[in-house]
């Protein structure tokens, strides 16, 4: 179960997750799609942190070590598609409004799910779902009224049970938009966050993407910040300013071990955001009256003057 974001703050309330993550990747040649890495992070980990604002994350698929904590679930038979893993992760879920994703989705962020949840609750319909740069629907990458859901899954089982095709609980292999078709919709264009990695091709345009130099540094952060379970929105900018100014104040070395301590301060005191900017503003504050102490005629560094009044140096004692 997830909780690493205050349900009050999402907006419309509670949401559960449901990650479709066991697909044969026959395009990839059977490859592990969820644990190919973008960034340095597993697709199917790139994912879950961007619903990491979730009450409960249902990962259908076989389990495997994750940095989150979620619920697993199959469905039966394995392989048996789209829309019959998403009624064995539905099973596992409570909540009102159900987010949908797919589990190769490098460009998904926590903005791209608010924007979604906000989208389903200002327009009043069942379901919000994001379009491709071809203006097509993407029913993975969505968020839907629940019981919408559930009421479509039902009628597509009571349909294949009149028509003598109940094998698998009639869900076996049909395609999402056979689900979708009977949902009132709303489209939200996003061709970035809605490009999926189907193909070797578009792994390597992901992997160059966030390499880009408007992207690489909040890549990277959010990895370290993965890797090591932080959970912690800080303004890098300051950050950064410190680091800049404890470079040229005192000495290149001194830029990562000033806002390694800046960190370590803020950690001793429990603090969250406020306090790194409150110790990176007295640690540059600092590197400033350094610098200084080093500007001939600024500072403390200045020579001192001789009092117009003083005897000179060949005055009489």
């Amino acid at each position: 179960m997830t909780a690493y974001e205050p349900t009050d703050t999402v907006p419309g309330g509670a949401y559960d997750a449901v990650v479709l993550a066991g697909g044969g990747a026959r395009r990839l040649g059977g490859a592990d799609k969820p644990g190919l890495r973008v960034g340095g992070r597993a697709l199917l980990d790139r994912v879950l942190t961007a619903c990491a604002g979730a009450r409960t994350t249902v990962v259908v698929a076989d389990p495997r070590p994750t940095p989150r904590p979620v619920r697993w679930a199959r469905e039966d038979p394995p392989g048996a598609g789209p829309v019959a893993a998403l009624d064995a992760g539905l099973r596992h879920t409570t909540a009102d409004t159900v987010v949908v994703l797919s589990a190769d989705l490098p460009f998904l962020e926590v903005a791209t799910v608010r924007r979604l949840l906000t989208a389903l609750r200002t327009g009043g319909t069942e379901g919000a779902l994001l379009t491709d740069a071809d203006g097509r629907d993407q029913p993975l990458v969505a968020a839907y009224r629940a019981p919408a859901l559930r009421r479509e899954l039902t009628a597509l089982m009571e349909a294949a049970s009149m028509s003598g095709s109940a094998a698998g609980g009639g869900l076996t292999g049909l395609p999402l938009r056979r689900l979708t078709a009977a949902l009132d919709l709303t489209r939200v264009p996003d061709p970035v966050a809605s490009f999926d990695c189907d193909t070797w091709d578009d792994l390597a345009i992901a992997r160059a993407r966030i390499r880009e130099h408007g992207h690489v540094l909040d890549e990277w952060i959010s990895a370290v910040k993965d890797e090591l379970g932080i959970d912690l929105d800080v303004d890098t900018g300051i950050l950064l300013d410190l680091a800049r100014d404890a470079a040229h104040g005192v000495a290149r070395p001194a830029a990562p071990l000033t806002t390694f301590l800046v960190g370590y301060a803020a950690a001793q005191g429990n603090g969250g955001p406020e306090a790194v900017a409150e110790a990176a503003r007295k640690a540059a504050a600092l590197a400033l009256r350094w610098a200084d102490e080093d500007t001939p005629g600024t500072g403390s560094g200045a020579k001192p003057e001789t009092p117009s009044d003083a005897p000179g140096p060949d005055a009489a004692g």
